[in-house]
């Protein structure tokens, strides 16, 4: 079996063209897969598939196994990777998911046909989702908005969006000092996340610009999260700490964020990159 290794920002998975390749059980080929001493190493597996109501379907499994619904760095390299093997010419995809239909637009660099590649991809992410129901987070209000959580005997603020996944985030002076490893799965598992939750701490540098590390429901902390940049972009218009355009920084690399609320929708660019191919042992699938 064929894979590719891409990345995000460095969230990186293993993508399979599943138009020619037949995964049979791809939770457990998720947690083989992205075992960094034991697999090919990464945040978990996409499967790019064929859709009858978009161009292409992206079905995503984290590294524990569990099924996710969407992810924004994967998307970009879902983008990249179906342009860049000639399985579409077009530069604006629709790419359906369990949260529903994206849409992308690939910038080119190249000056022929032959040598074009996809640098970087903007997506339109869509509405973000409030109603605490919908998110899932028990509460009894109509938005979650600096509601406040203990955790190790720490309370902490959180305000919860859904992009078609789950977020909390939380506001804090330092993100570099805080401990993920430890706190990290406290947030994830707890009481209030029926549906476990993606956390993001996010440290303010302006209202353009602020610096984020996540904790990914199944996947731990990674070095980005596309969905997780526009949750804390909205949360941060929210509470009134940012405006709508905005640098999100994470460990590997940055994303521009801009959050029409006019339309109310959420505009995400970043870049796509190709990492290695490789061939899978049957035995291993």
């Amino acid at each position: 079996m064929q894979f590719t290794k891409m990345q995000g920002c460095g969230n990186d998975y293993i993508y399979i063209n599943c138009l020619k390749e037949e995964v049979k059980n791809p939770s457990e080929l998720a947690v083989k897969l992205s075992d960094r001493h034991f697999g090919i190493g990464g945040d978990g597996i996409v499967l790019i598939e064929p859709s009858d109501r978009a161009d292409f379907f992206m079905s995503m499994y984290n590294a524990d196994g569990s099924r996710a619904e969407m992810c924004g760095n994967a998307i970009r390299c879902v983008g990249k990777y179906v342009y860049e093997r000639h399985m579409t010419d077009k530069t604006k995809l629709s790419i359906d998911t369990l949260a529903g239909i994206k849409f992308l637009e690939l910038k080119l660099a190249g000056n022929t046909d032959d040598d074009r590649q996809v640098s970087y991809v903007t997506v339109n992410m869509g509405n973000p989702i409030l109603e605490p129901e919908m998110i899932p987070v028990l509460s009894k209000k109509d938005v979650v908005i600096q509601e406040e959580i203990m955790i190790d005997h720490i309370t902490y603020q959180i305000t919860c969006v859904s992009m078609g996944n789950p977020h909390a985030v939380v506001f804090v002076d330092d993100v570099k000092s805080l401990n993920l490893e430890e706190i990290g799965p406290k947030f994830e598992h707890h009481d209030l996340f029926p549906r476990r939750i993606n956390t993001e701490f996010i440290q303010v540098v302006d209202k353009n610009h602020i610096i984020m590390r996540v904790w990914e429901r199944g996947s731990g902390e990674t070095l980005a999260c596309g969905t997780g940049a526009c949750a804390s972009v909205v949360a941060g218009l929210l509470e009134k700490r940012l405006e709508e355009h905005v640098t999100v920084e994470l460990i590997g690399g940055s994303l521009e964020i801009f959050y029409d609320q006019t339309t109310n929708i959420v505009y995400m660019t970043g870049p796509a990159v190709e990492v290695f191919t490789g061939v899978i042992d049957e035995s291993i699938c």
